[in-house]
């Protein structure tokens, strides 16, 4: 390593971030970065450890196994492109991952053993950003081309990491997506102030001018035919994501005013590359007493998303007793951290409103309207939890807890139970118990010839590293399945 006492010498520091009184005005990203020479001595805290679990990826560490000693070591010396190199290795996107990843390869780093980890999201970053403006990131196409058609249904980033390796193979690819923009939850799912659709524009950009097909407005297995695809494509892989919502089934679901998160997000974001939502064709929070439900992502996004609107009050109900603050005996290191923590959401509504939005161990239990069926008030219960005879945990009503709250908007972020299932149903595709593609981890193979799955589809809803990281094992297969061999990593 560059600096063997790196993590001695230095304390880590991360930029702040925006001023919320200020960034709660706009939709720009509100994570600040180091400059530049602050930045590369964070790198030299990153310790030689000699058995490094950052990158192990699987039970912790990286799902993608990026080579994170080895790019922090060169971003420490100055060794940009030979660090941008290491970290596109393995990672088909790093500008993606650096601002929207929870980190997990932080919560492996032996140096947080005892001390503060390496700041490593934040270093993939500073290498990615760093070679995209002095022009190190530049259209790569493959000289020769095998001659072989896939196709890739998703633009998410499990297809668009699918798509990637494929076109580096030589195949030619195209890539069908269902909305009126490529990118899947990166455009749609996650708000500007986390993911600048900016960013993500560059990425499809670079990939066009490397010979990627992409085509707008179209559903396979809705207005264009499944069984179409696989008589004009050599392969298939579906990417499609796990988008069915799970619900709340409780007296007045069906009021004005209850949405699931997505249509809320979708909305807000499709009317903001619109128009700046000047066309208020989106669902407004603006003056209204707002509940989200779930305590997820999504959650917090939705929570971030009213407040830019204006609303009136935020708060979060969550089901779940609140994390301890610390790691518990049951959750050892290098094992991902389950413990207490702010998101920039709920910071923001603490900040405007005086506390934490957030209510743990809180349950709706009903939903009232007006007269004309407007939503005007939500019902709550307390809950206790505990460990039933068969080990589960599991929830009772705590009597006498029962609070009722204004409400004109709730919004329901309780996560998906599982994909859409028109391609499943026309292709006859197999389905495990919980209603995901069935394809074997590391063969991504649907019973269906020629056929493969990768992302939420396959293993349930899960993070954009993971997403990335299935859309590679997936491309592999299929360069496998075309070819007999594949050389893709």
């Amino acid at each position: 390593m560059g600096k063997p006492t790196g993590f001695m010498e230095y304390k880590r520091e991360v930029a702040p971030d925006r001023d919320i009184a200020q960034r709660v005005k706009d939709w720009d990203e509100f994570h600040l970065h180091l400059p530049e020479d602050k930045q590369r001595i964070q790198g030299a805290r990153c310790m030689d450890c000699g058995t490094p679990f950052c990158h192990v990826g699987e039970e912790f560490g990286c799902p993608l196994s990026n080579l994170i000693p080895e790019f922090n070591d060169m971003m420490y010396k100055g060794f940009w492109k030979q660090a941008v190199q290491r970290l596109l290795r393995n990672n088909n996107f790093p500008e993606f991952t650096g601002r929207v990843c929870p980190a997990i390869c932080e919560g492996s780093c032996t140096l947080s053993i005892n001390e503060s980890q390496v700041t490593i999201k934040d270093n993939e970053f500073a290498i990615i950003e760093k070679a995209f403006s002095e022009g190190l990131i530049k259209p790569c196409p493959p000289q020769t081309r095998t001659g072989k058609k896939v196709a890739v249904v998703g633009s998410g980033p499990a297809g668009l990491a699918c798509a990637d390796l494929l076109n580096k193979a030589g195949h030619s690819v195209t890539v069908f997506e269902r909305e009126d923009r490529i990118g899947g939850l990166l455009i749609y799912g996650i708000p500007d102030m986390k993911l600048s659709k900016d960013i993500v524009a560059r990425r499809i950009k670079l990939m066009e001018d490397e010979g990627i097909d992409f085509v707008v407005n179209t559903e396979i297995g809705v207005n264009y035919s499944a069984k179409k695809l696989l008589d004009e494509f050599d392969a298939t892989v579906l990417c499609c994501g796990a988008t069915v919502p799970r619900d709340l089934p409780v007296e007045g679901r069906n009021l004005k005013g209850v949405y699931n998160a997505m249509d809320f997000l979708v909305a807000n974001e499709k009317s903001l590359l619109n128009s700046d939502l000047k066309d208020n064709n989106y669902i407004s929070a603006k003056g209204k007493d707002v509940i989200v439900v779930g305590g997820g992502d999504t959650a917090v996004d939705c929570i971030a998303t009213a407040i830019r609107h204006g609303c009136k009050s935020i708060r979060q109900f969550i089901r779940k007793p609140q994390p301890p603050m610390e790691r518990t005996a049951s959750n050892p290191w290098p094992q991902t951290p389950r413990v207490y923590k702010q998101d920039y959401g709920q910071a923001e509504a603490q900040e405007l409103f005086g506390s934490d939005p957030r209510q743990h161990k809180t349950r709706i239990t009903k939903m009232i309207g007006d007269e004309s069926g407007q939503l005007i008030e939500v019902q709550t219960v307390g809950l206790e939890w505990h460990t039933d005879e068969k080990g589960r945990l599991v929830s009772t009503d705590i009597a006498g807890t029962e609070k009722t709250y204004k409400a004109d908007l709730v919004l329901l972020a309780l996560g998906f139970s599982g994909p859409e299932t028109a391609i499943i149903k026309e292709l006859g595709i197999s389905q495990d118990r919980a209603t995901n593609v069935d394809a074997k981890l590391g063969e991504f193979k649907t019973n269906i010839e020629g056929v493969f799955a990768a992302g939420d589809m396959r293993r349930g809803q899960s993070l954009v590293v993971w997403a990335i990281s299935e859309g590679r094992g997936a491309a592999r297969e299929a360069d496998r399945y075309l070819m007999g061999t594949t050389l893709l990593p």
